[in-house]
């Protein structure tokens, strides 16, 4: 009897545990809501049941997948960041970013954003199909295909632009500076690029009579720094007086490579950019840390136009803010945020927006871009030229008038850079290092 008892006593003193369990757990929910707290669980627990209901009984799902449902779900969490740059990556897109980053680049070679919720060409990547064809930045794709990209999500464009090598993928653009609208028919293609080349788009890197280098970063590949560090060796070789960086039409990249490119004209220890979030693990600084200025403080100029973004901004702002370098052009594009790559299970990634750079002074680069210390504009028609000529056959199959006309285009900010530099050079080299402020020697 007492054995039964016992049993009796330890069983409702499980149950009541449980009940209290149970009850404490939902008090506890409550008590958040009631207070306004964000907690995911409520939350939580009517999205699995949505996703269930709809996985049973939606009557056009015979082809649903909980996959399926579980990827929309994600895609529409993340435009309600109403960030064009955060975006899930599935595993085939996660191998074009690694593909991308390694100066491998399948597609058009169009780099693409939003701005002011247009589906907006960065710049075109020198050599690729959208840089033959002319296109510009600031083009707006309006249409892929038969479909209007109002409303489509950066992840879905940069998909639709894809593909394999060979096919073919017609788009329209409409051109904000002529208010024209063209629709041009491009052919994919794998394009292995370089990403320093010199002014005859080579890698020979010779010298003006006065002693001017001339050295241009296409983008932020993996292999930036190593190839601007072999022109650069065989400029001083020559005799270099001062060097023009050009970093025009230059749609960004890695963010060490940005800060490896920097610390090529830095003495050590100097600020490069930090970048600030909500989260404390993303706010860094990052210092240049190696052997010293290479050029030990020959006069520099570097050009930027609009179609500098992201990696390209960082440089060009430290080496202004560090009055290491004039720069003359256009205001610059304004992609100053951070993505952080994440992996995720099955090959996958995200890709969030966890922070914002700034120049060692302060400056916020995002939406704002890089003013440049002399501003030198293009015309559409100097642009234009000016790209068929950095373009490989860009001026085949134009017709001789117009590849004479290209040939004889005049590029008004490399000519102003090269007058700036021609008067530093006729200074006693003692006179031709600018101080670094006192603000940014920390």
């Amino acid at each position: 009897m007492k054995r039964r008892s016992g049993k009796f006593l330890q069983g409702l003193l499980i149950v009541l545990l449980v009940l209290n369990v149970g009850m404490g757990a939902r008090m506890y929910r409550q008590a958040l809501q009631r207070d306004g707290a964000d907690t995911p669980y409520p939350h939580l627990d009517v999205f699995s049941r949505v996703l269930e209901i709809v996985h049973k009984d939606y009557a056009n799902g015979t082809n649903l997948t909980y996959q399926k449902l579980v990827r929309g779900s994600i895609d529409g969490l993340l435009a309600t960041l109403e960030d064009p740059y955060s975006e899930y990556l599935d595993p085939d897109r996660f191998r074009d970013l690694q593909d991308d980053t390694e100066g491998e680049f399948g597609g058009l070679g169009l780099v693409v954003g939003v701005r002011e919720g247009h589906l907006t060409v960065v710049s075109p990547m020198e050599g690729s199909p959208g840089f033959q064809a002319g296109i510009l930045s600031g083009d707006r794709i309006v249409r892929i295909e038969d479909e209007s990209t109002e409303g489509m999500s950066l992840e879905e464009a940069v998909r639709r632009l894809r593909g394999p090598p060979g096919t073919e993928v017609t788009i329209t653009l409409y051109r904000p500076s002529t208010d024209r609208t063209l629709t041009v028919t491009l052919r994919r293609a794998v394009i292995q690029l370089d990403m320093v080349k010199d002014l005859n788009n080579r890698k020979e890197f010779p010298l003006s009579p006065e002693g001017i280098g001339y050295a241009r970063i296409t983008q932020f590949g993996d292999k930036a720094d190593r190839e601007l560090r072999a022109a650069l060796r065989r400029m001083r070789a020559r005799g270099l007086r001062a060097l023009i960086l050009d970093l025009r039409w230059n749609p960004g990249g890695l963010l060490e490579q940005a800060v490896a490119v920097s610390e090529e004209f830095l003495d050590p220890g100097r600020l490069i950019v930090t970048t600030r979030g909500r989260n404390p693990v993303y706010n860094q600084e990052f210092r240049s840390g190696r052997s010293g200025d290479r050029l030990h403080g020959l006069p520099m100029v570097v050009l930027v136009n609009r179609g500098t973004a992201s990696a390209a901004e960082i440089v060009a702002g430290c080496l202004q803010d560090h009055r290491r370098a004039v720069l003359i052009g256009e205001p610059t594009f304004g992609k100053g945020s951070v993505q952080s790559v994440i992996p995720l299970p099955g090959g996958a990634a995200l890709r969030l927006t966890t922070a914002k750079y700034f120049t060692p002074s302060g400056r916020m680069i995002h939406e704002r871009g890089i003013t440049p210390d002399e501003v030198v504009p293009l015309t559409e028609e100097q642009e234009r030229d000016l790209l068929l000529l950095r373009a490989p056959g860009g001026l085949e199959g134009l017709p001789l008038e117009e590849q004479e006309r290209a040939r004889r285009a005049r590029d008004p900010q490399l000519e102003r850079a090269m007058e700036r530099l021609r008067d530093e050079c006729a200074r006693p080299r003692a006179a031709s290092r600018q101080p670094v402020p006192a603000a940014f020697s920390s």
